[in-house]
């Protein structure tokens, strides 16, 4: 894939760029003259991204990845069709220049309810093989999709009211048709709308940062970057302290997309956790308070951080793990005091900047 600026992968990455015109083909047919029958259905499949070092893209095997579904995933993703009152699209909460997050503690949905919880970025989210959300409560995209339209902090909205207005809108049966081949316009419904969005989701990458071009010896790093990659890493520990990075934040996707307990609240028995996390999912008592370990790339995009937004920049995360945190059952052992003096922070600093998309010159 060609090198990317940051509006560029912020714009939707593959999709953005290999679909272009395909607006062209909606027609604007009034419901009584249109018969989708007569529509070519003849799809174009896209080849799933494979970006160098990554693991192979999680793809439903009934959901094949298309140039017509990903249009028309693109098209849904930005439509406030999906809530109530038509004024909340997925794109509110994942907003393309903020590595399709929203810069919120708290997303705000319809109406301007908060929910509980801040919005995870979507870049590289094809390749999730561990479920999804904060606490892993669903296994595929698809499913993931269904959630935030009944969701009453989020759409509020029914999916039976989405297909209707759906199958009542001038343009959206034409690309239903040319995505997934239906005959009536009552074949719309949530199944194949949350396929389409999952099919554009899997195209949002992250894969281009100046960490990605050094690793293929594209590029260098400056001598403060290499050894803030070093502390990142815990690569000598002989010359340079160790940070714990890399147990939780593995590249290339620096995310080991496993649950932790980070440490950043205290709870036991006397006082509980406000958020339970993969715990309230699972009904575990040892998996309260762990949360998946999100993606490191793009953090230059996605403050305020944490699964609650606590901390609003990077040098406040440091002081959170330079701490120790938080004892607890199950916070993870790496999680300790750590020894960064203020040059080793700006080294690592230095070194995280690496992961961000480039913005345009």
């Amino acid at each position: 894939m060609a090198k990317l600026g940051i509006a560029e992968v912020m714009k939707c990455s593959i999709a953005w760029i290999l679909l272009p015109g395909l607006g062209s083909l909606v027609s604007c047919t009034a419901k009584s003259d249109l018969d989708l029958r007569k529509i070519p259905y003849s799809l174009t499949l896209f080849q799933a991204p494979k970006p160098r070092d990554f693991p192979p893209m999680v793809v439903s095997r009934d959901n094949p990845l298309s140039v017509e579904g990903i249009a028309l995933g693109k098209k849904l993703f930005f439509d406030p069709i999906l809530s109530r009152d038509s004024s909340v699209s997925c794109s509110t909460c994942h907003q393309p220049n903020l590595a399709f997050t929203d810069a919120l503690a708290q997303s705000k949905g319809m109406e301007g309810r908060l929910s509980p919880r801040s919005a995870m970025s979507l870049l590289n989210v094809g390749f999730y093989s561990k479920g999804l959300f904060w606490d892993g409560r669903v296994a595929t995209l698809e499913e993931q999709s269904l959630h935030p339209v009944r969701t009453f902090e989020e759409m509020g909205e029914n999916w039976a009211r989405v297909s209707q207005k759906l199958q009542a809108h001038a343009e959206y049966p034409v690309l239903f048709r040319k995505a997934f081949g239906i005959m009536r316009r009552s074949e719309i419904d949530s199944t194949l709308v949350v396929k389409a969005l999952a099919q554009f989701e899997r195209t949002l990458i992250s894969a281009d940062t100046k960490f990605d071009r050094v690793m293929a010896g594209k590029e260098t790093f400056s001598p403060n970057e290499k050894r803030g990659w070093t502390i990142f890493f815990d690569a000598d520990a002989k010359n340079t302290p160790t940070s714990e990075c890399n147990h939780c934040h593995v590249d290339p996707l620096f995310s080991t997309l496993a649950f932790e307990n980070n440490g950043i609240e205290p709870g036991n028995e006397i006082q509980p956790l406000k958020d339970l996390g993969r715990g309230g999912v699972t009904g575990n008592v040892y998996e309260r308070g762990q949360f998946r370990v999100p993606t490191l790339r793009n953090l230059a995009y996605t403050a305020p951080y944490m699964h609650d937004g606590r901390f609003k920049t990077l040098d406040e995360v440091l002081d959170h793990y330079q701490s120790g945190g938080h004892a607890g059952m199950n916070v993870s052992p790496n999680v300790r005091k750590l020894q960064l003096n203020k040059q080793d922070r700006r080294d690592l600093l230095a070194f995280l900047q690496t992961l961000n998309d480039d913005p345009d010159e």
